[in-house]
């Protein structure tokens, strides 16, 4: 695997200007004493004090005060003091018991001009700020938190100490740039689903209701619960979108690339479901920043906000126990990490051991001796990640991310009838991700970010016959590094382009090796993959179109080719409640995942990753179109989607044949057309739904004999149906999910 070197972003981040969060200004603020000598002059009276209680105390002075009076109302407003006045216009002041006050002024970074109705909030009071921007906060602790938030504008958050013994802080805010996607649909299903304008399906982790057989809220087992969207083979390792094969599915974690999406083998999600905030699914008109994933694209986004204080859960089910831990590691920056591991070695519950005999049955690990009177079964499952965020200043972000996946099974018989046989299997997979991501605010117009990330993923297998001394050993290794850069400019309110240039080196390794007879087979490859993008989004101003249009230009050097691929999306309201979807795309990849015999890695995982290649691999490229109608109103949702899609490239291998075109070595394609169905309705804290998907999903092998035949997952007719009650933290949900039966092979 070459190894490929990416000083250039390193280089960048030098390049990058930081901005100061907070600024002093002498000319906006005085000291406490100043002023009231001033007032002492003005109306003829005397302060009493102890100079060290208010000798660090700023105040903006007033603009316009004419009475004794005026000046003492202001003064108890925006001092932690209460003044008393005496005969003689002697005026005492006494602090407040436990109290701390701080000033500001917030201004505009870009305008500089003063930002007036924002909120300042800490632990007890919370203020506006005036029409100059000016606000003073009575705090009850050095250490209390502060937040300024206004609409537009990024949330700030500070320290009260901060603020203290220095003049009243100038704070500027940054303006947000904001996407432009509008939702069409809320409680898409149920709550925290939505459908954007964009063809989007975006879950939201942070209010999210419950469906039926979700225990917890597992990412891939709510995909699973879309319309358009079903495993074949009953597993989240196997994610059928549209009649494709879960390999064609982009699966990304902070935008990291994962080759491995499941613990136990399929059962569950390989990605805790406790540290995403959302979940992004496209099935057709995928934005331009995206390649891969000629199905869909499955974008996991953990959350970007920097704490301010010590978090941490912790938690244990009939399967595995988890915990995490989120803390501040400076003012501006927190570290999270994250654990989850399989309880089976302290408890085998009734779950684990349905979940094991799933996972196994027909495996090589099963078959054979059976009922060996001696048997050894060790299983493991585990997966960590750590996630570094720093808010270097209000215009820069950077965030570090880790994730580990591993799964290991050991499995050893003995039986003894006349002559002892003894047998060992081993199964190792893993996926380790990691990744550098840097965002830069310029202004309110212009946001550019860079991310470096590399996937490593492995999945190697032993099986040891001891008496016939033959030992199998089979491995396969994917090493994927990249970089991608990407800027967002708003043109106007109503307008945004987006631009960027994207770098991926991959390389893929398998390895056979026999003892007897003597057998090894090594292959490795690598491709260079250049991407340049663009894409404009347009909202027109009575909000009635949203329009995505945009392409991607892809170089692939090992092909010496380069090919275009234009995506677009168009929402149009046509009605009070009803808008029409127009989605298209040409997508390519050139991963796959194919079967050489069922037996492989101990017929557990027998799916390894290839290479595409010139001489008998091609890369795989889709187009599909879909054409939608939406409904919303007085809690009626209803969402009926036709669509269209051919994908070329495909190659028996990938397909799992299981009949007299198992060790035939071809490529071909596969047509599906379909409708996803929806009628949903909310009844305050009741939510019902039924789905229903069609899809007809033909195979073209002009090599085979027929040529022309049904696809092994062509499964014709899906129907989804459910309810669910919620209030308060009271959640409880039923439903039912049936399906037709796939082609026999």
């Amino acid at each position: 695997m070459i190894k490929t070197r990416f000083q250039l972003f390193f280089f960048l981040l030098v390049l990058f200007s930081f901005t100061t969060v907070l600024s002093q200004s002498e000319s906006e603020s005085l000291k406490l004493f100043s002023l009231l000598k001033e007032f002492e002059e003005k109306f003829d009276c005397s302060f009493s004090f102890a100079d060290n209680d208010i000798k660090d105390t700023y105040i903006f002075k007033p603009e316009k005060i004419n009475s004794l009076q005026g000046a003492i109302f202001y003064l108890e407003k925006n001092t932690p003091f209460i003044y008393t006045i005496l005969s003689g216009n002697i005026i005492t002041l006494t602090p407040k018991q436990n109290q701390i006050l701080i000033c500001g002024q917030l201004i505009d970074m870009e305008t500089n001009l003063p930002v007036s109705f924002a909120s300042i909030e800490g632990k007890s009071h919370k203020v506006i700020s005036g029409t100059g921007g000016n606000f003073t906060l009575l705090v009850t602790a050095k250490d209390e938190l502060i937040t300024i938030q206004f609409i537009g504008y990024r949330t700030l958050n500070f320290s009260a100490k901060d603020f203290l013994n220095k003049p009243c802080a100038i704070i500027y805010l940054v303006p947000k740039v904001e996407p432009l996607e509008e939702i069409i649909f809320r409680n898409f299903i149920t709550k925290g689903i939505s459908k954007n304008s964009n063809g989007a399906l975006e879950v939201s982790y942070n209010d999210f209701g419950i469906l039926p057989g979700l225990i917890e809220p597992d990412v891939l087992q709510t995909i699973l619960a879309l319309p358009g969207i079903i495993s074949a083979d009953e597993t989240v390792s196997y994610l059928n979108v549209r009649g494709g094969t879960h390999d064609q599915n982009l699966i990304l974690w902070d935008g990291i690339k994962m080759y491995q999406s499941a613990h136990f083998f399929g059962m569950i999600s390989a990605f805790n479901p406790y540290l995403n905030e959302e979940v992004t699914l496209i099935k057709n008109g995928t934005s331009a920043t995206f390649g891969d994933g000629v199905s869909s694209v499955i974008a996991m986004n953990t959350s970007n906000k920097v704490n301010k204080k010590i978090t941490a859960s912790a938690g244990i089910n009939m399967i595995n126990a988890d915990a995490y831990i989120d803390f501040p590691t400076s003012k501006n920056s927190s570290l999270q990490i994250g654990a989850r591991r399989s309880i089976n070695n302290l408890l085998e519950t009734p779950t684990y051991k349905e979940y094991f005999k799933k996972v196994f049955q027909n495996s090589e690990l099963t078959n054979g001796i059976v009922n060996a009177p001696l048997k050894t079964e060790e299983f493991l499952f585990y997966d960590t990640s750590l996630r570094w965020l720093n808010k270097l200043s209000p215009k820069d972000f950077i965030r570090i991310n880790f994730l580990f996946t591993n799964n290991n099974v050991f499995f050893k018989q003995e039986f003894l009838a006349n002559l002892i046989q003894l047998r060992v299997s081993n199964l190792k997979q893993t996926n380790l991700g990691s990744g550098i991501f840097y965002e830069r605010n310029w202004n309110k117009k212009l946001s550019t970010s860079v991310q470096i990330y590399g996937s490593k993923y492995r999945i190697e297998a032993t099986n040891i016959d001891f008496s016939n001394q033959q030992q199998l050993i089979q491995e396969n290794d994917v090493n994927e590094y990249g970089i991608k850069f990407i800027s967002e400019y708003s043109m106007n309110s109503n307008l945004m382009l987006n631009t960027g240039y994207q770098f991926n080196e991959t390389g893929i390794l398998n390895f056979e090796e026999i003892n007897a007879p003597f057998f090894r087979k090594l292959t490795k490859e690598a491709l260079l993959t250049n991407s340049v993008f663009s894409e404009i989004q347009y909202k027109s101003k009575s909000n009635k179109i949203n329009i995505n249009v945009g392409g991607r230009l892809n170089y692939i050097s090992r092909f010496n080719e380069a090919f275009i691929e234009p995506r677009i999306s168009i929402n149009q309201k046509i009605a009070n409640y009803f808008s029409l979807d127009l989605l298209a795309e040409l997508k390519s990849q050139t991963t796959s995942q194919v079967i050489d015999l069922q037996t492989d890695f101990l017929g557990i995982e027998n799916r390894r990753w290839i290479l595409s290649n010139p001489n008998d691999i091609p890369i795989i490229k889709s187009k599909q179109i879909s054409l939608g109608l939406n409904y919303s109103r007085n809690g009626w949702l209803l969402n009926a989607e036709g669509y269209f899609k051919e994908v070329h490239g495909i190659t028996t291998q990938s397909q799992g044949f299981q009949n007299q075109f198992q060790f035939v070595r071809t490529s071909g394609s596969y047509l599906v057309k379909g409708v996803d169905f929806l009628i949903h309705k909310n009844f305050n804290n009741i939510s019902g739904w039924i789905s229903y998907s069609y899809a007809d999903n033909k195979y073209t092998f002009e090599e085979l004999v027929p040529s022309f035949f049904r696809n092994n997952i062509d499964i014709n007719h899906v129907v989804s149906m459910g309810f669910s009650y919620a209030i308060s933290d009271f959640k409880v949900s039923s439903g039912l999910n049936w399906h037709t039966g796939k082609p026999t092979t």
